[in-house]
């Protein structure tokens, strides 16, 4: 339960909040600092904080104090959060702070809204999103990821192959077996490593047979010698 003072306290941290930049205090914010760490720990507390922090977001302040908002929502967030972080994706500023909370929370809410963000975004706020796709491992993302190694910007292509790998079931593999083939430039050396890093979550998971199948794709002539090598070491 907080005390008048501390309430006050926080008041006076959110006040500062609405102005907060690059150069400002950061003593300013310690109340909210140390409400978060309190709130870990109590729900009721947490809700109520969890609350005011995604309410900011949407008030006009500095990208800085909103990025430190999304660090503090990385922390205590959940479903009710991801709304006004989802809001913040195709922010440049903005998209890899609100992204990283989006990616942490354990709620399938966040998983959704970085999966429907695809559909809206581009370039590097696009590949971010897809980067965060593969580190959850969110199956339920192989379809789009599998349309956007068509995308004519490579960076895309690049990313989504990429994430393909991370999540390394069965079907992200066969996407990119059929996308190596035809992978040329930059692009063919991000397929290969995807192939290994699908491989070893295929193996890890007890498919060794589609996990050798992706590694056989990597022992040819037309390889670079540590990509077939790093192929070869996977099968012992």
């Amino acid at each position: 339960m907080s005390t008048n003072s501390e309430t006050r306290a926080i008041d006076q941290a959110f006040e500062a909040l609405k102005t907060y930049d690059a150069g400002s205090n950061r003593g300013a914010l310690q109340p909210i600092d140390e409400a978060v760490v309190a709130a870990m720990k109590d729900e009721s507390s947490r809700a109520k904080l969890e609350a005011r922090l995604a309410a900011a977001l949407a008030a006009e302040m500095p990208a800085v104090a909103k990025a430190y908002v999304c660090g503090k929502l990385r922390l205590i967030g959940g479903p009710a959060s991801v709304p006004a972080l989802a809001a913040l994706l195709g922010q440049t500023e903005l998209s890899h702070a609100a992204r990283n909370a989006l990616e942490a929370l354990p709620c399938a809410e966040a998983i959704a809204a970085l999966r429907a963000s695809l559909a809206k975004l581009s370039g590097l706020p696009k590949a971010g999103v897809m980067a965060s796709l593969g580190i959850r491992r969110d199956a339920a993302s192989v379809p789009d990821l599998k349309a956007l190694l068509r995308d004519g910007d490579a960076q895309v292509a690049g990313a989504a192959v990429a994430a393909l790998g991370e999540i390394g079931t069965a079907e992200a593999g066969e996407a990119i077996r059929e996308f190596l083939s035809g992978a040329a430039g930059p692009l063919r050396a991000v397929t290969a490593d995807a192939c290994l890093a699908c491989a070893e979550r295929l193996k890890a998971g007890g498919n060794e047979a589609a996990a050798r199948a992706l590694r056989n794709l990597l022992t040819t002539a037309d390889q670079p010698e540590y990509i077939r090598a790093a192929a070869k070491l996977g099968k012992d």
